[in-house]
């Protein structure tokens, strides 16, 4: 019962946790602006070639034509496909595109297993077990591959950070005690049945641990760098596409000014810079 407990109260607390990340990311100040293209909001055409509004003579005085439809297809290509990786490394796209579909298999699953325990039908339970068989193999595909490729390509075992390795094992263990629970020890259908209604009394003891395991990765997903689900928006359309003009009484102004009068108090942690000696100067 507890781990029942826990187990919902780890999937609210997932949501919670995002939308505050989301919340942080939209009211922070704004950055330092580079004004990158091509902006494929920018409409007109413009966007297919990297052109901007700035093209226009007097652009200050002409309104501004943008394209919120390309800009949505854009991003979207980017957070479904996963785009640029496929452009700029295609060898660890097919790793990582396959982590990544399989997890979101593997939440329309979860759905689909909720719906499930009021309404159960003989195609419906074969439809949901075809579902989630393919989210399991794409998503534990994945993350062998993942973890492979950074143990053995020597330049990215370099970048790669031990707090990396731990959230590709730490989801490739709720992903094989889950398979497991699945293949040799018990319906998903029945846990679900028994999570969701806060009856369970009797599970084993490795579906426990899978339950325990999840409810973890729940709570530490949006509070990790894996929350790059939630940043990816604000990281496009907040900053790589942010090329609003700054002019006179604008939204642009007045949050320049805010930031301005509310400068950044961190301190500058690296090393202080020292001064060149005669041994140093050598060669």
């Amino acid at each position: 019962m507890l781990v029942s407990v826990f187990i919902l109260l780890a999937m609210f607390g997932f949501f919670a946790l995002s939308l505050r990340k989301a919340y942080k990311f939209a009211h922070m100040q704004i950055h330092a602006r580079l004004d990158l293209y091509p902006v494929p909001k920018e409409g007109g055409g413009r966007a297919a070639y990297g052109g901007s509004y700035l093209e226009e003579p007097e652009w200050w005085t002409k309104p501004r034509k943008i394209d919120r439809v390309n800009e949505a297809v854009d991003i979207m290509k980017e957070m479904l496909f996963i785009k640029k990786l496929f452009v700029h490394q295609r060898v660890l796209w097919w790793a990582s595109y396959s982590m990544h579909l399989g997890i979101y298999v593997m939440l329309g699953w979860s759905v689909l297993l909720l719906v499930s325990v009021a309404w159960h039908p003989d195609w419906y339970v074969l439809a949901v077990t075809v579902v989630g068989v393919v989210g399991f193999a794409l998503s534990t595909v994945g993350c062998v591959l993942l973890l492979v490729r950074r143990v053995s390509d020597r330049v990215l075992a370099k970048y790669t950070t031990p707090l990396e390795y731990f959230n590709i094992v730490l989801l490739l263990t709720v992903l094989l005690t889950g398979a497991y629970s699945w293949l040799f020890v018990t319906s998903p259908f029945e846990v679900a049945a028994q999570v969701f209604t806060l009856s369970a009394t009797d599970l084993p003891p490795i579906v426990l641990v899978h339950l325990a395991l999840l409810g973890i990765m729940f709570l530490y997903i949006p509070l990790s760098k894996m929350s790059h689900y939630v940043g990816k928006f604000f990281c496009f359309h907040k900053v790589l596409w942010d090329n609003d003009p700054n002019l006179p009484g604008s939204s642009v102004e007045r949050r320049f000014e805010d930031a301005a009068a509310h400068p950044a108090h961190t301190g500058w942690s690296a090393a202080k810079q020292q001064a060149p000696t005669s041994e140093s100067s050598k060669g």
